[in-house]
């Protein structure tokens, strides 16, 4: 059979440059002998031949499939019936009407990727039709183990190039929010700031019955943060999967669901899984393509009967209720989203990737058990003499939940937490029934040097003493003479002042500076209010 060289001899170089294009691939020649050659040597890389098929529609497949498995060559008229024609016309329309980025059949996508020809070939009966692949690419796809390997039924295709040209890491963050959220809610303050929304993470404790109508369990709390990092990361997983209360649609971010109407999240999520379950394993697939394949085959998936009127579900964005079939796009579809970039990846089932100019998540692949993430906690934390404490995100976690109890939190870093220790988070902890032994003990098996020795002193002196120094914001009111303070306190806002502290000045109790003010006028003196510094200043002087 002709080769590349001879299978596209007889193309404009308008052709040449399309399929270049189709395979990511830039022409510099603009003669068409010298962009041929180009070309040839560009489709004849193994590992790009392998991403083209890879990203190929699946009927494309089928029918590429069809002629290797026939040696590379078919009757055009019996090709042509099951894999459909190819439109045609000259260059002019071609261009102005840009057939070959809206396909037809699955022979106009080979045909304009050149992975399919035509020419007439001699047989015993004479010369007859065919559709080809050129010789020189034929054993390329022989090689392509991929090609054979996709079931046709699978729905949607593998990513592009572009689609998965910027792999993101994949992460077990949720392990880390979830720890911070469980010392949160035992310290009794608000929710922490989590990387993963807190309520979501939240529904992962609950769906494990880790905590409980928001109070963490002892016990399950004990077992989850002592457990290795995969095993933990898997118990999240196969509660998640089962549960009926976790429910991605009421998740989502962009969402808000009114009213009395339910949904059955398990029964849609088990459905999801499966159609996933299907993918081939380490494949990078289009995450466009899958939402568009669901929305052909299975609109229904998560909508008892069809119903696309009884949700009451709104945009965020500007209040807009999502109702009826045309919205599948911005609810169903988003949905399919939200789980494969949600908790699928903060599971470390999927990674995840973006074309590199977006952030808009466009490629996905299933990891396979050994892939996922299993990475141990042996990181070391760092005390300064100040009493702060720097721990690395793979420090034990149930070493970070306890000496987080100890501690203020500070804003964290990028994987790093940052506390402080402070008298009034000492408090707090006595108040827990924790004791300072308890964090020194934590602190000296877990730090990656010495702890400071100003530090161990000081929290063994407070444990010991209690707080011994007190740093205080107070207002301070300085008069001319001893008995112009005399006389100040015999008036109404007398009450008013506090302790002394000289004969001519005196702490003014909190709140009554605007009391002790109208008091100094009444009796003929003007004030200064330095207001702007640390210790606020009153000054007085003869009216």
């Amino acid at each position: 059979m002709p080769d590349l060289i001879q299978s596209l001899q007889n193309l404009d170089i308008g052709h040449l440059r399309i399929v270049a294009g189709l395979w990511g691939l830039e022409l510099h020649s603009a003669d068409k002998d010298e962009a041929l050659k180009e070309l040839a040597a560009g489709l004849l890389e193994p590992d790009l031949v392998t991403e083209i098929v890879e990203t190929l529609p699946a009927e494309a497949h089928t029918a590429l499939e069809a002629l290797t498995k026939a040696d590379g060559r078919v009757p055009w008229a019996a090709f042509v019936r099951r894999f459909g024609e190819i439109r045609a016309g000259g260059a002019g329309r071609r261009d102005r009407e840009q057939v070959y980025l809206a396909p037809i059949s699955a022979a106009e996508v080979l045909f304009y990727r050149a992975l399919l020809a035509r020419a007439f070939f001699d047989t015993p009966s004479g010369a007859q039709e065919f559709a080809y692949i050129p010789d020189d690419l034929l054993p390329l796809l022989f090689q392509s183990d991929k090609l054979n390997s996709i079931d046709p039924e699978v729905l949607g295709r593998p990513a592009s190039p572009r689609e998965r040209e910027s792999p993101r890491a994949v992460y077990d963050r949720l392990l880390d929010d979830a720890t911070t959220l469980l010392a949160a809610l035992r310290m009794g303050q608000p929710p922490a700031n989590t990387v993963i929304p807190f309520q979501v993470v939240s529904d992962f404790l609950e769906a494990a019955k880790i905590i409980v109508d928001g109070i963490p369990k002892i016990e399950p709390v004990r077992l989850f943060l002592e457990a290795p990092r995969g095993q933990a990361l898997q118990q999240l997983t196969e509660t998640w999967a089962a549960s009926e209360i976790f429910n991605e649609l009421r998740q989502m971010p962009d969402l808000d669901c009114e009213g009395e109407w339910t949904n059955q999240p398990l029964v849609t999520r088990e459905f999801l899984l499966g159609l996933l379950d299907d993918l081939p394993e380490d494949l990078w697939w289009s995450l466009p393509a899958l939402q568009a394949a669901i929305k052909e085959k299975f609109p229904d998936f998560q909508r008892p009967a069809g119903d696309y009127d009884s949700w009451f579900i709104k945009r965020r964005a500007d209040g807009v209720f999502l109702r009826g079939f045309e919205s599948w796009d911005a609810v169903d579809g988003e949905l399919i989203r939200y789980l494969i970039t949600g908790p699928l990846a903060w599971l470390g089932v999927v990674q995840l990737a973006t074309p590199v100019e977006s952030e808009v998540v466009t490629a996905f692949r299933v990891l396979s058990k050994s892939e996922r993430p299993h990475s141990t906690e042996t990181a070391r934390l760092h005390v300064t003499s100040q009493g702060r404490i720097s721990i690395p995100r793979l420090l034990a976690r149930a070493v970070r939940y306890q000496i987080a109890r100890f501690c203020e939190w500070e804003a964290e870093k990028e994987d790093q937490y940052c506390y402080l220790v402070t008298t009034g988070s000492l408090k707090k902890a006595l108040e827990q029934g924790l004791k300072v032994g308890q964090l020194l003990s934590l602190l000296a098996r877990n730090a990656a040097t010495e702890i400071p020795p100003a530090f161990v002193k000081a929290l063994k002196r407070w444990e010991l003493k209690g707080t011994e120094a007190r740093v205080e914001t107070q207002v301070i009111l300085r008069v001319g003479s001893p008995e112009t303070l005399e006389e100040l306190r015999k008036t109404r806002a007398g009450r008013f002042l506090g302790e002394s502290l000289g004969p001519a000045a005196v702490v003014i109790k909190a709140g009554a500076q605007s009391k002790v003010l109208a008091a100094l006028a009444e009796m003929g003196l003007l004030a200064d209010d330095a207001t702007r510094s640390d210790i606020i200043a009153i000054e007085t002087q003869p009216g």
